[in-house]
């Protein structure tokens, strides 16, 4: 089952699965096609990514940052009842994988998460490389 938070007609059909193929295989289990809404907002020396995860906790999320990318992993554990009869099944369950490809180097050094009612909100460092530098001119003595 799929479950898009993102509404649909702001991506082209490429767009979308080009999104959907992000979604990695983790531990050997295919990850499920829940796709979450994330925001990046560039400020200043850092990145802030917001991840909407409704019902997911935070022991059950993985986020590493390598080079310029960012790769939120996690478990969405919705216990169903196998003997109920459901008429209706759309809550997203399992694994499921997202990588950000940022424009400049990341440094995991710098990175922070914080997790509050199903919001993720991580903070991350671009690299010492990556930040622009000031560069003092001396004029030339005569």
């Amino acid at each position: 089952m799929t479950l898009y938070w993102t509404p649909i007609n702001h991506y082209s059909r490429r767009q979308m699965m080009d999104r959907m193929m992000q979604h990695a295989d983790w531990d050997s289990e295919p990850a499920s096609e829940v796709i979450f809404p994330v925001d990046v907002k560039a400020e200043g020396d850092n990145y802030l990514i917001s991840a909407l995860l409704p019902g997911v906790q935070a022991d059950d999320l993985d986020i590493q940052v390598i080079n310029e990318t960012v790769t939120i992993r996690g478990e969405l554990k919705v216990e169903h009842n196998e003997k109920d009869t459901y008429l209706l099944r759309e809550c997203p369950n399992g694994k499921f994988s997202r990588v950000l490809h940022l424009p400049t180097p990341l440094d995991p050094n710098g990175a922070e998460a914080h997790m509050d009612n199903g919001i993720l909100t991580l903070h991350v460092a671009k690299a010492e490389t990556a930040r622009p530098k000031t560069i003092k001119v001396n004029a030339a003595s005569n």
